[in-house]
């Protein structure tokens, strides 16, 4: 008899407890359901308060509403700072380009005049300084838009064959001037890039290849296939780079040491890697002193979304 009362009182306790624990879950699963609803409906800004108890999940919302308050907020001020900032970056472009245009032409007419010799010599010192000025100028208004996002990148997924060669097209005349070879070698592959700005980038990256390579040397681009990559590379055959510079070059305004003869301002390495991080990719860079160096650009061959579902 005994047995029977221990075996009932058993069934009851594990009964109970099964109960307690269906109500527990049950509850739990209800108040994740609330908090997803809150959350949903603060992203798509219908959120509000509920109830006015002392509950919880009444004080979460309270905090959650004051929060949503001060986000709306914060966002609001940057929204305004970013205006600003934008019709700074306006004003400089635009107060600033009548002026440099105007040095670039009154020094190319003084050039047309009889002049002597170091008269002549003035005046390219000065024509070079204005065209340095107005290069600074368009870099650094092209750096603010993209580090604000007031400027914005649109990556789509295309060929890089036709841009290796818009590449060598905008490029082919210094070269030559040089005395330098511009080729493309393997250009078969897809990325995900927005063309304008890669254009840029790369750009900024064959300038450098010629700039510092020697009259008889050559500049390459090809590209290299891997698995989540595409990457463009710019291989030349120039003076190189010092190991313990490498970790520095992508340094806004940085120059190196064997280079500070030549003309530049030391952020072309720069904005190319703020444009192809943007991109989702990234530049590597491989250098011997004395016999060259080969920036490699690596661009996704497919957006984020495209990865997660081959996975």
């Amino acid at each position: 008899m005994r047995a029977e009362i221990a075996y009932a009182v058993a069934i009851a306790a594990v009964a109970a407890a099964a109960t307690v624990v269906l109500w527990y879950r049950l509850r739990t699963r209800r108040l994740l359901k609330q908090l997803d609803d809150m959350i949903e409906d603060a992203m798509n800004g219908s959120f509000s308060e509920k109830k006015f108890d002392e509950s919880r999940l009444s004080s979460l919302e309270a905090k959650w509403r004051r929060y949503l308050g001060a986000s709306e907020v914060s966002s609001q001020r940057l929204s305004e700072e970013k205006d600003k900032i934008k019709e700074l970056i306006a004003d400089i472009s635009h107060q600033t380009r009548t002026p440099i245009a105007n040095l670039l032409l009154y020094t190319e007419l003084l050039g047309e005049q009889e002049l002597a010799p170091k008269q002549r010599e003035l005046v390219a010192a000065v024509s070079g300084q204005a065209e340095k000025l107005r290069f600074l100028i368009e870099a650094l208004v092209k750096l603010s838009r993209l580090e604000t996002g007031i400027l914005t990148l649109h990556p789509m997924r295309g060929a890089v064959a036709p841009l290796l060669k818009k590449v060598q097209e905008e490029f082919a005349s210094g070269a030559e001037g040089k005395g330098i070879a511009l080729r493309l070698a393997d250009t078969a592959g897809e990325a995900v890039f927005d063309e304008k700005w890669t254009l840029e980038a790369l750009g900024n990256l064959v300038d450098n290849a010629i700039k510092y390579t020697p009259e008889g040397g050559k500049v390459v681009l090809r590209v290299v296939n891997y698995e989540m990559f595409c990457c463009i590379e710019v291989a030349d055959t120039g003076m190189g780079i010092p190991e313990a510079e490498v970790p520095k070059i992508f340094g806004r305004f940085y120059r190196g040491t064997a280079v500070h003869k030549e003309e530049g301002v030391g952020i072309g390495l720069y904005l190319a890697r703020q444009i192809v991080s943007g991109e989702g990719g990234y530049i590597k860079v491989k250098s011997t002193p004395g016999e060259g160096s080969t920036f490699g650009c690596y661009l996704p061959r497919s957006t984020y979304g495209e990865n997660l579902s081959e996975l």
